[in-house]
């Protein structure tokens, strides 16, 4: 047989400043902590998307606060039942919000939504008073 020939291979370390890494490391620790304490902050508080507080201004719906710790209640207690994505029908506006992520997704006067259809709905909440 032939004879194997051992050759190490020399190879460069690769260096690299542990301050920096140690700076990045707690900035980053930082900004998770902080928005895990957001997150944490609003559980029980609704979330309303930048889409739907257009549509609350542009079709002149005003919820009271009173009336939104009640829908916060509602969808809380729908969550807990399972329910992922529902319709919280009010007296004056339909509101499609996703309980799993706790955010009012779209509004609508009640009026317009009588003649739409609604779909990847799991659950609704009728609110009229």
């Amino acid at each position: 047989m032939d004879k194997l020939i051992y050759r190490p291979i020399h190879t460069q370390p690769v260096i690299t400043p542990k301050g920096n890494a140690v700076q990045t490391s707690k900035q980053s620790q930082n900004k998770f902590s902080a928005h895990l304490q957001t997150a944490l902050q609003t559980e029980g508080n609704l979330i309303v998307s930048k889409h739907a507080k257009q549509r609350l201004e542009q079709r002149g719906i005003h919820i009271s606060a009173e009336r939104w710790k009640q829908i916060e209640d509602k969808v809380q207690e729908a969550r807990d039942m399972g329910v992922k994505e529902s319709l919280v029908l009010l007296d004056n506006a339909a509101l499609v919000v996703s309980a799993k992520n706790n955010t009012v997704i779209t509004a609508m006067d009640r009026k317009e939504a009588r003649t739409q259809i609604f779909t990847n709905i799991d659950g609704t909440i009728i609110l009229d008073q």
